[in-house]
């Protein structure tokens, strides 16, 4: 009796992990992508120019998924570009760690990692098709002063999600640009719908004295 219970729980648990698969192989198939694992954008661009050093890691993501999503070749010079992407923060000096809360020590609980870049787009004349756009992403990391190194490594990670998750952000603004067109308004700066950001800190409001009589 035990066995056969065991070898029906155990088939139970064999399907249920086959119709997961079936559902995550449907997903993929409609277009769905998780989070960071990247989307198709075609840019309405023949060449775009990336305004960041060769060597700068966000550089080298931006163009790789130019490469993949699309006909759009990345250009060496402005002038051979109908595009050019001009970021107007250091992305070396925009990732920021803060504390997000407390134990019941007074000791770091959690940190807040956060990630922002503000980036444009024109044509190689000058002229603007993608006003400055602000895009602030952020993650959450648990501290633990006995695994220092994991959590060091956990963070890197985190800001590499972060990146990845930025040039998909920017890839979606840019597929949207219509080069005829105005450029839109800027959006504003701060942290996107469904993205984490720091909490708003405001000191308490002391209570209202009561009337004098």
């Amino acid at each position: 009796m035990t066995t056969t219970l065991k070898s029906r729980g155990a088939l139970r648990r064999t399907m249920l992990a086959l119709a997961a698969l079936g559902v995550a192989a449907v997903a993929t198939g409609c277009g769905f992508h998780l989070r960071g694992s990247g989307g198709t954008y075609t840019l309405p661009f023949n060449a775009i120019y990336v305004g960041l050093p060769e060597s700068s890691p966000l550089a080298i993501e931006l163009k790789r998924n130019i490469r993949v999503n699309g006909h759009t070749t990345v250009a060496t010079s402005k002038a051979d570009a109908d595009g050019v992407i001009e970021v107007l923060t250091n992305p070396e000096k925009t990732r920021t760690k803060s504390i997000l809360s407390l134990n019941s020590n007074g000791r770091v609980r959690e940190y807040l990692l956060s990630y922002n870049i503000l980036f444009r787009v024109t044509d190689k004349a000058g002229k603007e098709l993608l006003a400055p756009t602000n895009i602030v992403l952020g993650r959450p990391i648990t501290f633990s002063e006995t695994q220092l190194l994991a959590k060091e490594q956990e963070e890197a990670l985190l800001y590499k999600d972060m990146q990845a998750d930025l040039v998909q952000q920017m890839m979606r603004r840019m597929a949207a640009i219509k080069p005829g067109a105005p450029a839109p308004a800027p959006t504003p700066s701060g942290v996107l719908p469904g993205v984490l950001s720091a909490p708003d800190v405001t000191a308490p409001t002391a209570p209202a004295a009561p009337p004098v009589r």
